[in-house]
Formats: C-alpha cells, sequence, structure tokens
C-alpha cells in the first residue's frame, strides 16, 4: 500500500521531472513529507507561490517537461493564479498542484461563502486559465487524474492544468496496482489529404508571388519544428521572421532571418512584412502587438497563410487579421511536408525571390536600432540599447537568456542578438514584472547552461524575496538590473497619451531602494555599472562569476524604446524616429499609406 502524496511525487519523479517548486503549507503537508521517500526528484522551496509559478514556467521552457508547482490551500493556491495565466497565454505545459482542506469541513453549497480555514474553491477560479483542472475525491482516481493532466498539458496546444487534493485524500492509502489509468485515443484530427491540397496550392502561391514572407511564433518550437523551418526558409529563400516568442527559434545568426517586427519592430523597422505580397504565418495568434492598432494596413496587399495547431485561432469571424488561408495543422508536419513537396519537384527560387531576400537582409542591416552613438553612452553612463548588444555579444551559444516585461523586454528584443542553440523568452502573453528573476531561477535548475535574467528596477522589486532561494541552493543565475530609477515604459506611454503627466511611475509615487544593499544583505555578489568604460569589464566578471551574482545597471532615467509606433491608428512600418520622406517612399515597395506626410507626432520634448 501506498500514500497518495507519495503517489503523487513519485508519478513527476518517474516522468522525468527532477525538480519540483514549493511553498509548504499545512494542506500540502503530505505532498512534501513525500519527498523524503520518493527517489528521483526533489524539492525547490521557494519565498512565494507567485515566484514559485514563474520557477516552474522557466524548467519547463528550458528542460522540455512539464513544470511542477505545488502550494497549500487558501492565499497559496491564489497565488498560483498569476503563473498559471503565464502557461495558459504562453502555451506552456505546466501542472499546479494544491493542497486543500479535509472534505468534511468543506461549504456544503455554493451559496455558503466559507467552512473550513483556508477554504477555497480554486478549481472554480483557475477554470478558464487552465486546459483542465480538477479536484481529487476519490483517492482511486489518483493515478487516472495524474495521467489525464499528463496529457492534456503536453498535446495539441501545451498549457497548465491544476490538481486540487484535499488533504484526507493526500493522507489516504491506495493500492497502485489497482488505480485505473487514463486511456489516450489517438484521434489525429488533421487531414493528411486536406494538407497535402494546402501544400500543393501554397507552393503554387509562393512561385506566383514576388517577396514571400514568413513570420514564425513559439508554436514552431513547441511541435519540434526548428529543423523543418530552417530547411523550409533555405530551399525558398524566403525571408523569415520572429515574433518576440520565438526569438531563440529564428535566431540573428540564421541565414534567412529577416528581422523583428511588431508595435516596437526592431531591426528591420517592419519594412519586409509591410512590403510583403505572400505571408506564411506558423505558430502564431498574430496579436495587437505584432499588427498595431491599425490591424487593416497590416501586410495589407499580402495573401495570408495562417497555420496553427489551435482550432479556434483558424476562425476568420474571431481573427483580428483575417487570413485568406487558415490551415489545422501542427507545425512540424506542416513544414515537415512543404520542405518534401519542395524536394519532390526540384522547385527553385524566382530571380524576383533572389532580389527580395537580398533588400530585406539590407534592410535588416541598414535599420539596426543599436545606433553607433549609443555605444558613448548618455552623461558618462551606459546606453541600455549598447549595454544590451555587448551582453549579446558575450554570452555562449548554450547561454539561457530570460527577460522581464516593460521597457526591460523592449531593450532585449531590440537590441540583443541570438545566436543558434541559445534559448531566449520571457513570458509575453501575461506579461508579470518579476517575472524572469524567478523564471530564470527555474531556469537555472533545469540546466547546466549559463543562464541569466535581465530585469528592470520595477520588476526586480517584485521578487527580489528569491535572493534567499539562490542563496539556499547556490543557484548561478546571473542577474542584470537595467535600473532607470522608473517605470520606463509606462513613463513613455504617459509622455504619449497623458500630456507628460507621469503619476506613480518614478520619481512622482515610485522610487525603488538602494538594491546593492538589498543584494549585500542576503549575502550575494554585487557588481555595479555606473560608467559605459566598464561596461566590458564588468559583464565579463559576472558572466565568470562561480555562483549568484546581481549586477546592477545605472541608466538613470532612460525611457526611450525606438523605433515604435506612436498611437494605435499608426501602421507598423511608420515608426518614430521616422525616416525622411524619400527614405521612406524608397523603401516601401508597397505605395505609402495616404497621409504619412503627416505622422502622429511625438510629444514637445521628444522629437
Amino acid at each position: 500500500m501506498t500514500k497518495v502524496g507519495d503517489y503523487v511525487v513519485d508519478f513527476f519523479a518517474k516522468k522525468g521531472v527532477d525538480k519540483i517548486f514549493l511553498v509548504y503549507g499545512a494542506a500540502n503537508g503530505d505532498l512534501v513529507d513525500a519527498f523524503v521517500r520518493v527517489e528521483g526528484t526533489e524539492y525547490v522551496a521557494m519565498m512565494h507561490e507567485q515566484a514559485c509559478g514563474f520557477a516552474a514556467e522557466g524548467y519547463a521552457k528550458v528542460r522540455g517537461l512539464p513544470g511542477v508547482a505545488i502550494a497549500t490551500s487558501g492565499p497559496g493556491g491564489q497565488n498560483f493564479i498569476t503563473p498559471i495565466g503565464n502557461c495558459y497565454y504562453d502555451s506552456v505545459s505546466a501542472i499546479f498542484i494544491t493542497g486543500q482542506i479535509k472534505q468534511e469541513f468543506m461549504r456544503p453549497d455554493e451559496s455558503i461563502r466559507q467552512i473550513g480555514f483556508q477554504e477555497t474553491d480554486i478549481v472554480s477560479i483557475a477554470k478558464p486559465i487552465t486546459k483542465y483542472a480538477v479536484m481529487i475525491s476519490d483517492p482511486d482516481m489518483v493515478r487516472f487524474e495524474l495521467e489525464r493532466a499528463w496529457h492534456l498539458c503536453t498535446t495539441g496546444r501545451p498549457g497548465p492544468v491544476l490538481i486540487d487534493i484535499p488533504m484526507d485524500i493526500q493522507k489516504a492509502f491506495i493500492d497502485p496496482e489497482s488505480l485505473a489509468g487514463f486511456d489516450v485515443v489517438e484521434n489525429s484530427a488533421v487531414n493528411s489529404a486536406a494538407l497535402e491540397e494546402d501544400l500543393k496550392a501554397l507552393l503554387d502561391d509562393i512561385s506566383n508571388s514576388k517577396r514571400p514572407a514568413i513570420l514564425c511564433g513559439a508554436g514552431v518550437r513547441s511541435a519540434d519544428a526548428i529543423h523543418e523551418l530552417e530547411a523550409v526558409a533555405s530551399k525558398l529563400k524566403i525571408p523569415v521572421f520572429a515574433t518576440w516568442n520565438a526569438l531563440d527559434v529564428v535566431t540573428s545568426d540564421m541565414e534567412c532571418y529577416g528581422g523583428r517586427v511588431g508595435t516596437y519592430g526592431g531591426s528591420g523597422r517592419n519594412f519586409g512584412i509591410q512590403n510583403c505580397d505572400l505571408l506564411i504565418a506558423v505558430g502564431s495568434r498574430i496579436s495587437g502587438r505584432i499588427t498595431g492598432g491599425n490591424v487593416k494596413t497590416f501586410a495589407r496587399e499580402a495573401k495570408k497563410y495562417l497555420v496553427d495547431i489551435d482550432k479556434p485561432m483558424l476562425q476568420k469571424a474571431w481573427q483580428q487579421v483575417p487570413f485568406d488561408v487558415n490551415i489545422y495543422a501542427d507545425a512540424k508536419e506542416f513544414l515537415g511536408g512543404l520542405c518534401a513537396l519542395v524536394d519532390s519537384e526540384s522547385w527553385a527560387p524566382e530571380e524576383s525571390h533572389l532580389e527580395w531576400f537580398d533588400t530585406v537582409m539590407n534592410w535588416k542591416t541598414k535599420y539596426d536600432p543599436v545606433q553607433p552613438h549609443h555605444h558613448f553612452g548618455v552623461d558618462g553612463r551606459p546606453h541600455p540599447y549598447s549595454f544590451m548588444r555587448k551582453l549579446s555579444e558575450a554570452m555562449p551559444s548554450n547561454a539561457v537568456i530570460v527577460g522581464d516585461c516593460g521597457g526591460n523586454i523592449v531593450v532585449s528584443n531590440h537590441a540583443f542578438e541570438t545566436k543558434r542553440g541559445q534559448r531566449m523568452f520571457s513570458n509575453n502573453g501575461n506579461s508579470p514584472m518579476g517575472f524572469s528573476f524567478a523564471g530564470g531561477l527555474g531556469a537555472c535548475v533545469a540546466t547546466t547552461n549559463p543562464v541569466i535574467c535581465t530585469i528592470g528596477d520595477g520588476g526586480f522589486n517584485m521578487n527580489l524575496q528569491e535572493l534567499q532561494t539562490l542563496l539556499n541552493y547556490n543557484i548561478p543565475l546571473k542577474t542584470f538590473i537595467l535600473n532607470n530609477h522608473i517605470y520606463g515604459i509606462t513613463k513613455a506611454y504617459q509622455e504619449t497619451n497623458f500630456e507628460g503627466r507621469c503619476e506613480a511611475c518614478g520619481p512622482v509615487g515610485y522610487n525603488p531602494p538602494d538594491f546593492r544593499k538589498i543584494v549585500e544583505a542576503y549575502g550575494i555578489k554585487v557588481f555595479c555599472i555606473d560608467n559605459v568604460e566598464d561596461v566590458d569589464s564588468v559583464i565579463e566578471s559576472v558572466l565568470s562569476y562561480q555562483g549568484p551574482v546581481v549586477c546592477d545597471v545605472n541608466i538613470h532615467e532612460h525611457h526611450t524604446y525606438e523605433p515604435r509606433i506612436f498611437g494605435w491608428s499608426t501602421p507598423i512600418e511608420d515608426m518614430y524616429p521616422y525616416l525622411p520622406r524619400d527614405e521612406f517612399a524608397n523603401n516601401m515597395i508597397i505605395q505609402p499609406l495616404d497621409g504619412w506626410d503627416n505622422p502622429i507626432q511625438p510629444p514637445s520634448g521628444m522629437e
């Protein structure tokens, strides 16, 4: 006979999950105690449940297995809601386990608010942001529910599941050999014959196009289709553009890398996407951060294909940008099939394709967000774009880079150039401040490769208690705080939309503490960069340091993130700093929109 708590932990150990993140509480006591008897996995005791869930996400993204996090009932499970949302919106396989009070003390009806101490209906709260959420009320159902949860979170479009386990169930004894399992029904909904016809039609459209482009999202990595993507792009000689969730899929050193796109469009300034006449989007939901608010102007003269494994995303009525052809397929199956079709037909790119390819590559190089003057710094302090570019140059090809939200991630995604073999991620769908520090911690225990975290001062405030976790386990995470002493992205937004009134974002209403003193108080090594001359040497010192380390990079009050669009009615090729009319017109192969002579102007003081 085996205790249910032991069975649960052993289940994950046998699946290869060697680290499980948790915060202790009475309602999960039997689950935590199980680690004493179970071999093959260990717990990482965190300081806060939100950080615990973020760490599980970072672990999942690096390890390629579901991240697992355990919390207690009531506020413990409630603190999981943000990381559950993270995993839901970014399609991350994760299993969240919550302890629950004994069933005899639960409310008998929904009309009663609460009976037991720290009783919460966490299942109902989590259902809208999980693929599956359940409370186990019968100990003999534990195997079935665990196997079902594992299957659901790892198949189709990945996502989180939640299992709530009352204390009396955790304590119950079961006979593992007699438990019913979950039967997986292999039922591929992808119509192979229809996909083959779609691929033939697509190849015809590619042949007839002059300016084809591929837009790649994180679904390509989820499907393990990076090799197929590279093969297709190389054979077809088509420029490939990365969404922010795919910067380590379409890396900066990839032969066909065409630049970065969106409202904060990076290298290439969106000219490639906006001038294409055929757009093939694979594994991306094409959010407003990509299209800008004026969705009718996005790739406006292109025939548009969308390939996704999430059927609702293929409904034209629900798409912000209606796609002409919607293909339900796994990215690996789609790209592999296209590659095979190209080989079978001995297809070769047209001369116009090669000219277009060279044009896009020229735009990518010419419109680099990192400008020469950035390397001279600002009033002696480092410029964040120059710092981030130098950091990218110093990082090895097996490194993991975890970025936070806000201005920090704009700087990273503008200036950090990725290498094949690196992982670079944030959480872009939910985008909570403080993710990267805890997410980087989780990534760090998932690999022996070097892991760095980049984060703003605002974000570091949100989860700095996990400095103690770094110390407890001697986790060698390298953290760079881009410290501008304000909420930079918020301040830029307020200057654009509120006539320059910057309430509650600094220095009015917000002032960060002296992180150098705080980190030292935890007993962790601190480095500082206050002068532009120190950037290279300090980066080298941080990366070579053995053990956890935090580097405070002083970019005081910097909040200029360029290039960017101003206003949600602006097409994404019309970015500030604005180009001279002649240069803009020469880049727009497609006729520039009427009214470009009078673009939305930045607020006073930002010209």
